[in-house]
């Protein structure tokens, strides 16, 4: 049964996916926050299908950050991606550069406030990431990473990449750590099960902590519904 819904969630999804996808750029002459609604209608369509079809919902503990802030996420499935863009309303979003490639959701997802990462440029990478976040602070939007740099299996617990502590420097926000669960319901490799998902918010953590600190208070904060 679990693998029949998934081929269903899968076959409605990226079935009506297409069409949202193909009319997004209608949505770009009516500027950044047109963009932003249009994406936060795919984000919920991709909700009610995952709750109607897989029986997968989501439970959301804590508060978001008063103000501006840098959102540190563990990554344990695609839910993070879908479901922090709609909570944090717009975010500033650090993805892969092959993502941003993507014909038409490519062109999107940079309207809509993407950063592409080139993992193989290195310093170059670095400093274009940070310009983005130097920029996107000014405007007053938060900045999302997901800094352990891919989808782990719950239960893991790596290292943090380099990118989040350049990004923590630069920014001088606020960290709001984000710890998920997702892995035991919609797992990286192997099917979907029902179940309640839990996304945390974390207590906000200031801005210019000593580097061994500020990551080891975030890795345990992302780690957090690991236990």
């Amino acid at each position: 049964m679990s693998r029949l819904r998934a081929l269903l969630f899968r076959a409605a999804f990226y079935g009506l996916s297409v069409p949202v996808v193909l009319a997004a750029p209608l949505s770009l002459p009516f500027g950044h926050r047109a963009v932003v609604r249009y994406a936060h209608f795919w984000v919920r369509l991709h909700r009610w299908l995952a709750r109607m079809i897989l029986g997968v919902a989501v439970r959301v503990e804590g508060r978001l950050a008063d103000g501006p802030a840098l959102y540190v996420a563990k990554h344990e499935s695609m839910f993070e991606t879908f479901e922090l863009v709609d909570r944090i309303d717009g975010p500033l979003i650090v993805l892969k550069q092959e993502l941003l490639r993507i014909p038409v959701w490519g062109l999107i997802a940079s309207r809509y406030g993407a950063v592409a990462l080139d993992r193989g440029a290195g310093s170059k990478a670095m400093r274009h990431l940070l310009r983005a976040g130097e920029a996107v602070r000014a405007s007053g939007r938060s900045v999302l990473i997901f800094p352990e740099g891919t989808r782990v299996r719950h239960g893991e617990r790596p290292a943090l990449k380099p990118g989040f502590i350049g990004l923590y420097k630069a920014l001088g926000l606020p960290v709001v750590p984000v710890a998920s669960d997702s892995g035991r319901f919609v797992p990286r490799d192997g099917t979907p099960t029902p179940g309640i998902l839990t996304l945390r918010f974390g207590a906000a953590i200031p801005p210019g902590l000593p580097r061994k600190e500020i990551e080891a208070r975030v890795h345990a904060a992302i780690n957090a519904l690991n236990d």
